[in-house]
């Protein structure tokens, strides 16, 4: 385990039965708190993918580091939202969930054709999220060059689901 990974295991809190009887929810409200880890945090999340054109970021967590990782690598951020939230005219994406269903949209003009784009979100569970959002960003034409996450939940397999390079700075076996 690297110097990072420990530090983020160490801030994280352990909420049981959130949202709902049976999950041991990953709590990152602790490690927002703390300037330097989250400098940390977002410096290695944009390290090594050579260059990069859109960041893309799950709501909402995925907001809290995408916009500093694209701030890092001088490229644009654009969300990938649920269903209403945003204004102008979407692209979407209907998913299933750990407990449900969903819809994610991106703006048809968030990215054009051939941009290289990186996904980030703090966590990745059963990859139903991210595989949503990879097919909105294949959708608008974007060719994903990897998915960046805090924490992989690695015993939900859902990095088997993606398929492009994931990365993740803490692995829950």
């Amino acid at each position: 385990m690297t110097d990072l990974a420990h530090d983020v295991k160490e801030a994280l809190r352990d909420v049981p039965d959130f949202p709902r009887d049976g999950v041991l929810f990953k709590d990152i409200t602790p490690i927002l708190a703390q300037p330097a880890l989250m400098k940390r945090i977002c410096d290695t999340m944009a390290e090594g993918w050579g260059p990069i054109d859109v960041v893309v970021g799950m709501e909402s967590r995925g907001f809290l580091f995408g916009v500093p990782v694209a701030e890092r690598l001088g490229a644009a951020f654009a969300p990938a939202r649920k269903a209403g939230k945003l204004p102008h005219a979407t692209v979407s994406v209907d998913f299933e969930l750990e407990y449900g269903s969903a819809t994610l949209e991106m703006h048809v003009d968030a990215l054009t054709k051939g941009q290289r784009v990186l996904i980030i979100d703090d966590l990745l569970a059963t990859g139903g999220t991210a595989a949503a959002t990879l097919a909105l960003v294949r959708q608008l034409g974007g060719e994903v060059a990897g998915f960046g996450f805090l924490i992989e939940l690695g015993f939900l397999e859902g990095r088997a689901r993606l398929d492009a390079e994931v990365r993740s700075i803490l692995s829950v076996p």
